[in-house]
């Protein structure tokens, strides 16, 4: 008679445990979890079979499990669960101990895993632009100097040309790679050994990652579904507002730096589309990027709320969502200021101030891959993965 052996991998089961997961081994199995989530399909249902492949340390099963992806962390499990096993916070640990070890250089995703790494996460730039505000500022001949006519201007100090732009170039494209080779890895995980029976019509690749961006990104109405689920008797802030806002205020500001960068060095070719750098505060450019600065604000404000409300108890925000709310609030509290005191013509603060924007920045793009911004790149991975072979969710 054949038998399996189990093979446990402790070191994921730690990892899983630190990154909030602490609780799994409360299970004792009585389905509640499975039965309770409003998106789990009947067919696959989940977190009971990932609450048991973590309490038995079977990394290698929630690496390659596309349904971890597919939790939307509504909370209603963990809120229904009679012993207390937050399998709201056990699928969230999963997530983030596999989407910290995706991609090289893993050594960032240890960094980031707690708050010990912190002072490397944010020395790295601090140590970039702090070196290259020296290096102009002899050239320069200050640290705080102003343009011809009186005026703050950045690049005095920070030059689009040979500064800003590559290093974030550099920084943004390497990020991209990055990620891309990690969904690349993730798919792969996710598909079985032989050949997959896909029972129906397989619709092509573009036509689900068009109903997954629509739905699930833009507008983000499977939290909708996720909050309709069973009732728990407690309150239950709704999250598809917040998230959405939070898109488009990313997608507005994509846009206009995108336009900016189009406008400097296309102008250069192109005289006629020349963009000049600080924009007038009536410039529409200018009025677009303030527009989706404060709905960056708004956004923040409202999912910060919202893990500031949360039950204790059945549901906690790990260091990974702190640390991601709190560079993007770095990056939005500093750009915001720095126009202040720019306009202000306070030239000490500006240029401080613009000078830890940069900083949170770069940390925002860099340590991309391995924060928990890309996992809604690796989310849209498997959405797109289970829309392709037959599954609506």
């Amino acid at each position: 008679m054949a038998q399996n052996a189990l093979k446990p991998d402790i070191a994921f089961a730690r990892k899983l445990q630190e990154a909030g997961g602490d609780s799994l081994k409360k299970c004792y199995q009585c389905a509640t979890c499975a039965v309770a989530c409003p998106l789990a399909p009947a067919g696959a249902p989940y977190p009971r079979k990932e609450m048991v492949w973590a309490s038995w340390g079977l990394g290698d099963k929630l690496r390659s499990d596309v349904d971890i992806w597919l939790c939307h962390n509504c909370g209603n499990c963990s809120d229904l669960c009679p012993r207390g096993a937050n399998p709201a916070d056990v699928m969230s640990a999963a997530r983030t101990v596999v989407y910290q070890d995706l991609v090289e250089p893993k050594k960032v995703g240890e960094l980031m895993a707690s708050p010990k790494g912190l002072k490397w996460l944010i020395g790295i730039p601090a140590a970039l632009w702090a070196f290259i505000w020296v290096i102009m500022a002899v050239c320069a001949g200050g640290f705080f100097p102003r343009a011809e006519d009186g005026s703050i201007v950045f690049g005095k100090i920070f030059y689009g040309d040979y500064t800003i732009d590559p290093i974030f170039m550099i920084t943004f494209f390497a990020a991209v790679i990055l990620i891309i080779r990690g969904a690349m890895k993730l798919w792969k995980s996710f598909q079985p050994e032989g050949k997959l029976l896909v029972i129906g019509k397989k619709r092509p690749w573009w036509h689900c990652a068009w109903d997954v961006l629509w739905e699930e990104i833009i507008f983000a109405s499977r939290f909708d579904e996720c909050e309709d689920g069973p009732k728990t008797g407690k309150a239950a802030p709704g999250r598809r507002v917040s998230h959405t806002v939070l898109v488009w205020a990313f997608c507005i500001l994509a846009f206009v730096t995108a336009v900016v960068a189009l406008g400097h060095w296309g102008g250069k070719i192109f005289p006629m589309i020349e963009i000049h750098t600080p924009m007038r505060q009536t410039f529409p450019v200018k009025i677009l990027a303030n527009i989706g600065a404060l709905m960056l604000v708004i956004g923040l404000g409202m999912l910060t709320a919202r893990r500031l409300m949360l039950n204790k108890k059945t549901q906690r925000s790990s260091w990974s969502d702190w640390y991601l709310l709190g560079v993007i609030w770095t990056v939005a509290v500093t750009g915001i200021f720095s126009q202040i005191f720019r306009l202000a013509d306070c030239v000490h603060l500006a240029f401080l101030v613009y000078y830890l924007h940069l900083v949170a920045v770069w940390m925002l793009f860099a340590y991309l891959p391995w924060s928990k911004l890309a996992h809604a790149v690796y989310r849209f991975t498997a959405l797109l993965y289970v829309r392709m072979y037959g599954r609506s969710k």
